[in-house]
């Protein structure tokens, strides 16, 4: 297939409707075997689960172009786990073994001339979700669901190379310590755009959650997961039973340890710690931009500066994130599995 004409080198990152989707549907205690359909609109009944009390959950990841000309997807099989992990806390039915990554593949191969040329800095976002879609008014998990993946192509999160963010520490709790912090569902992103809206209007580009028991530990922010690094060039991961296991993240720990030699520690992280100085750089990680370098954090009114600046990436956090994109794109070798081919 050719192409589809597009300026792939000045999109923004937003949606974009494409040509094909994927689409299953769990009714009677099973799935169908699901097909891929040029229909993107749902239709469901005004009382559906996912309309009543917000029975759903999504993945994301992206589909590129190597340089070799291969088009890949990197690490589907931790979407896969991370989504068995969400329909499981959520009540929801999960997919058949090895249908997610099969879906995946389908969507994608259905929208080959959809994906960004190499080089062109853009890439196929990949959106699989899931939602409760019978009539359901009591208030109980629903009985029949359906399962889609859309694609969109999307331009690189930051235009003109990754500033730092600028981050508050917000008022508000994003998960509780036994609640769903630690899956991926609609609601958790729901409860959290009151939040972001503040923020940015405030001037900030994100929220820093801190643990709501204590509200002494660091957590993670809105819609990424963070890392540190010390004055030593070590990485420092936030632990927390409530932070959402981000796959950019546990990817960046092996790039960490085993491409670039840096000792890597998971531990809580005291926001006392970040108010002493204890660390050079800060970064968000992603499956949107990868790493967004953190260049100050306000804790109402007290701005706590990062050594590294406002200007650029830190020197570690920019060789992680050039790592771990060159796997990505087939310049590196990556680990066996971690780079998935459409056949």
């Amino acid at each position: 297939m050719a192409k589809k004409d597009i300026d792939w080198e000045n999109i923004g990152f937003g949606y974009i409707k494409t040509d094909n989707r994927y689409v299953t549907n769990f009714k009677d205690g099973k799935w169908d075997d699901g097909v891929i359909t040029e229909d993107d609109k749902v239709v469901i009944s005004e009382c559906a689960g996912v309309l009543q009390y917000s029975q759903s959950c999504f993945e994301g990841l992206k589909a590129y172009t190597t340089e070799d000309g291969r088009v890949v997807t990197f690490r589907p099989d931790l979407n896969d786990a991370r989504m068995h992990d969400t329909c499981l806390r959520l009540e929801m039915p999960t997919l058949p073994e090895g249908r997610f990554v099969e879906a995946v593949d389908k969507v994608v191969k259905a929208n080959l001339d959809w994906v960004p040329p190499y080089g062109s800095g853009a890439t196929l976002y990949i959106r699989p979700y899931m939602f409760g879609s019978n009539p359901v008014i009591g208030v109980k998990p629903a009985d029949e669901y359906q399962f889609r993946i859309f694609v969109t192509p999307v331009g690189p999160y930051f235009k003109g190379g990754a500033k730092p963010v600028k981050l508050k520490i917000s008022d508000f709790d994003r998960a509780a310590p036994r609640g769903t912090g630690h899956i991926k569902a609609g609601l958790n992103y729901a409860m959290s755009l009151h939040a972001i809206v503040t923020a940015h209007k405030e001037g900030y580009d994100e929220n820093l959650y801190l643990d709501p028991a204590t509200r002494t530990k660091i957590e993670e922010t809105g819609g990424a997961n963070l890392i540190f690094v010390d004055h030593d060039g070590n990485l420092v991961i936030p632990k927390s039973s409530s932070i959402l296991p981000s796959i950019t993240r546990r990817s960046l720990h092996v790039v960490a340890e085993k491409y670039l030699g840096c000792k890597v520690t998971e531990r809580e992280v005291l926001l006392s710690e970040v108010e002493d100085g204890a660390f050079a750089e800060a970064g968000l990680c992603g499956t949107a931009a990868v790493i967004s370098p953190v260049g100050s954090i306000d804790d109402h009114g007290k701005v706590i500066y990062l050594p590294s600046g406002m200007e650029k990436m830190g020197p570690v956090t920019q060789k992680l994130y050039d790592t771990l994109t060159g796997i990505q794109m087939g310049h590196i070798e990556g680990p066996e599995g971690w780079v998935h081919v459409i056949e």
